[in-house]
């Protein structure tokens, strides 16, 4: 390496290789992704991402933006409560944004069908298409891990919320007990690489999956760069044990 170094996976990588091959990866696994969630977490990311939409509590009117919202997941969750809110209380449209830096995880949840509330865009979470103070609400979901700079991306969400706008970010974490980290990790490496291979035929893809959560920071370091990046009342939630754990924080 002649330049600036990023983690993928294990490896030190190019920083300037990182998103073309964090690209690679989600070509190949976007037909099967929704799928393989389901799998690889025996359907428990549902009720994680149900806890995080919950805590957004979306409304009407709001503009939101799911960065790395991939097929759209969360935003289909965000646009249905805002949704339901307006039948309430009435107000505007809310606006939902899914931004992701790969066309063919987009592509996917186009195919799943839309819903008016929600825009599609390919975007790198490092420089977002949008101006500045121009959201409500910033979620990312387990995306956060896979860009080149992490702080970097963290202080691109806070240039676009607006002054106490809220930030978001679901990510795997670490696990709270010894005990429950030597089983995740038993669990990740040898059942997730062999589920990715059996079902999407692709086991070096979930291979890097698995490492890149070893490689991104625990609660506490996480909490600190959000900090540095310029939120604040910054907290995070543990489910399950701290598999995976939710970062709130506040635009200054």
């Amino acid at each position: 390496m002649t330049g600036p170094s990023a983690t993928f996976g294990f490896r030190d990588v190019d920083a300037a290789e990182k998103a073309g091959m964090v690209r690679g990866v989600f070509d190949r696994v976007a037909r099967r992704y929704d799928l393989m969630n389901d799998l690889m977490s025996a359907g428990v990311h549902r009720l994680w991402k149900d806890a995080v939409a919950a805590r957004l509590n979306p409304q009407p009117g709001e503009t939101i933006l799911d960065v790395a919202g991939g097929t759209g997941d969360m935003a289909r969750r965000f646009a249905r409560m805002a949704r339901r809110a307006q039948e309430r209380r009435g107000g505007a449209d809310a606006r939902v944004f899914v931004i992701d830096y790969n066309g063919e995880m987009i592509e996917a949840g186009r195919q799943r069908g839309g819903m008016p509330e929600i825009c599609w865009a390919v975007g790198d979470a490092q420089a977002l298409p949008l101006p500045d103070a121009s959201a409500d609400a910033y979620v990312i979901s387990f995306g956060i891990r896979n860009v080149t700079d992490i702080v970097g991306a963290l202080k691109e969400a806070r240039r676009v919320l607006r002054p106490g706008g809220r930030f978001l970010c679901l990510e795997f974490s670490r696990p709270v007990t010894e005990a429950l980290r030597a089983a995740y990790d038993a669990y990740s490496f040898k059942v997730i690489p062999e589920i990715g291979a059996r079902v999407a035929q692709d086991r070096e893809s979930y291979q890097y999956l698995v490492e890149s959560i070893r490689r991104f920071p625990d609660q506490r370091r996480f909490a600190g760069m959000m900090g540095e990046a310029g939120f604040s009342q910054v907290a995070w939630t543990n489910y399950s044990g701290g598999v995976a754990a939710l970062h709130t924080g506040r635009a200054i």
